[in-house]
C-alpha cells in the first residue's frame, strides 16, 4: 500500500519547543503519528530517520554565517543570562520566537528531515515523502520570525536546485503567508512560489499581496492568493483550484514541495479563516493529482502551522499521508464520505484534550457557525483570483 511513499521523522525535532504555554507545540507530532498508527496506516518500517548530513553546509545554503553562529551561541544560554542580548539582533527575543536551550540542535533536526524527504524523492527511492516537523516558512537568512528559526523548506529547495537541478514548485497552504520562502527565491526563475493565505491586511506577517510577483529573472515565478477573513470551504477551494491549476500548467515544475499548515480551520485560535476539515481532505488530493500529472509523481510534503493541536492538526496532517499512500480513508473523506476515527486513539487522548475530540475524520459542520457575509467574501476572493490568473 505504501511502497511509493516514505515518512521522515527525527526524534530531536520534538525538542523544538519555545516554552510550555507557547502555541507551537511539538506534541502535534506525537498526536498525528499516534493517529496514523491507530489507523493502521504507518507501520514502523515506513518511518525513516534522516542520514547524518553536514548540517552546517546545508544551513549555509540559505542562512548567513553570523546568524547561524548566534543561534548556536544562544543554544547554550539561559533566558536570564545577560549575554543573551545578541538575541535581539536576530529576532530571537520576541514573545513569538525566543531562544531556548538546545534551539540549534532541534531546528537543525527539522532541516535534516526536510532535506532527507527531498533526497528520497529526487533520488528516486520514493515517489512521495512526508516530513511532519518541517514547514518553518517564516525564517529569513539573517533572522528568526513567526515561530521559525531555520527555514527548512528553503534549505530543501536550495539543496534540490544545487544537487539535482530540478525546477521546483513550492505550494504553501498555511493561513499565514509563506514570506521567508518567497523572499529567498524572489529573483529565481527556477523556483516558483505559490502561497494561499489570509490577507496580510489583517494577519501576520503582513505580506503576500497579489502584486508580489518576483523581481529580475524571477518575475512571474511568484504567486500569492490572499483571501478575505472568514472565507469558508467553498470559496477557499475555488480559489485554490482555479489559481493553482493555472500556475502549474504554466510553470511545468519537475517536483512539488508543499507546506501543509492547517491553521485556516475555523477552530484555529491564530487566524480568521473559517474553513472545516473538508479543505484538508481536498488539498492533498489535489496536489497528489497534480504531482502525477506534471512531475511524474515527485512530491515532498511538509507540516507547518496549526494550533488546535487535538481537534484539527492530527486529522489534517494524517490526511496528507493517507493520500500519499492511496489509503481508502483518504479517498472516502476527499469524496465527502464520513469515516470514524479509531476508537483507541480517541480513548487515549480524550482526557488530555481541552476540547471534546471529534469522532470522525470530517467535521460536523453544524457545529461551526456560518458567516453572514458569505457572498461578499466570495466576490472579493474571485476578484483576487482574476488578478492572479490574468497573465497566465
Amino acid at each position: 500500500m505504501a511502497s511509493n511513499a516514505v515518512f521522515i521523522y527525527h526524534s530531536d525535532s520534538n525538542g523544538y519547543k519555545f516554552r510550555e504555554d507557547h502555541p507551537f507545540d511539538p506534541h502535534r507530532l506525537t498526536l498525528t503519528i499516534d493517529l496514523l498508527k491507530a489507523a493502521g496506516a504507518l507501520p514502523d518500517e515506513l518511518i525513516e530517520s534522516p542520514p547524518a548530513y553536514s548540517v552546517d553546509d546545508l544551513l549555509a545554503l540559505v542562512h548567513r554565517t553570523d546568524y547561524l553562529n548566534a543561534v548556536k551561541q544562544l543554544s547554550n544560554i539561559s533566558e536570564d543570562d545577560e549575554s543573551s542580548s545578541i538575541a535581539q539582533q536576530y529576532g530571537l527575543d520576541t514573545e513569538d520566537t525566543t531562544f531556548f536551550p538546545g534551539i540549534h540542535k532541534a531546528a537543525s533536526a527539522i532541516v535534516s528531515g526536510s532535506v532527507a524527504a527531498a533526497d528520497a524523492v529526487m533520488s528516486g527511492s520514493a515517489l512521495h515523502a512526508y516530513h511532519l516537523a518541517g514547514g518553518l516558512h517564516h525564517a529569513f537568512p539573517d533572522r528568526a520570525s513567526g515561530f521559525c528559526v531555520y527555514n527548512d523548506a528553503a534549505v530543501a529547495i536550495k539543496h534540490i536546485r544545487q544537487t539535482y537541478g530540478a525546477k521546483v514548485l513550492y505550494i504553501d497552504t498555511d493561513v499565514h503567508h509563506g514570506d521567508g520562502v518567497q523572499w529567498v527565491f524572489y529573483d529565481d526563475p527556477d523556483v516558483c512560489t505559490y502561497s494561499i493565505h489570509e490577507t496580510g491586511k489583517f494577519l501576520f506577517p503582513g505580506s503576500g499581496f497579489v502584486h508580489e510577483k518576483g523581481v529580475d529573472k524571477g518575475f512571474g515565478a511568484c504567486y500569492n492568493v490572499p483571501l478575505e477573513p472568514y472565507t469558508e470551504d467553498e470559496s477557499w477551494l475555488e480559489s485554490f483550484n482555479v489559481t493553482l491549476r493555472k500556475v502549474i500548467a504554466m510553470y511545468k515544475p519537475e517536483v512539488i514541495i508543499s507546506q501543509h499548515g492547517c491553521d485556516a480551520h475555523a477552530y484555529d485560535p491564530l487566524s480568521h479563516i473559517h474553513c472545516s476539515m473538508r479543505i484538508y481532505a481536498e488539498i492533498p488530493a489535489i496536489i497528489h493529482e497534480l504531482a502525477h500529472a506534471y512531475t511524474d509523481g515527485r512530491w515532498v510534503a511538509l507540516g507547518g502551522g496549526g494550533y488546535d493541536i487535538y481537534r484539527v492538526v492530527p486529522r489534517a496532517w494524517s490526511l496528507v499521508w493517507l493520500t500519499m499512500i492511496d489509503h481508502p480513508i483518504a479517498e472516502a473523506v476527499a469524496a465527502g464520505q464520513q469515516q470514524s476515527l479509531p476508537e483507541h486513539w480517541l480513548q487515549k487522548w480524550a482526557s488530555s484534550s481541552p476540547f471534546k475530540l471529534p469522532q470522525q475524520w470530517l467535521d460536523d459542520v453544524t457545529g461551526i457557525e456560518p458567516i453572514p457575509r458569505r457572498s461578499e467574501i466570495t466576490d472579493k476572493n474571485r476578484a483576487v483570483q482574476a488578478i492572479v490568473i490574468q497573465d497566465l
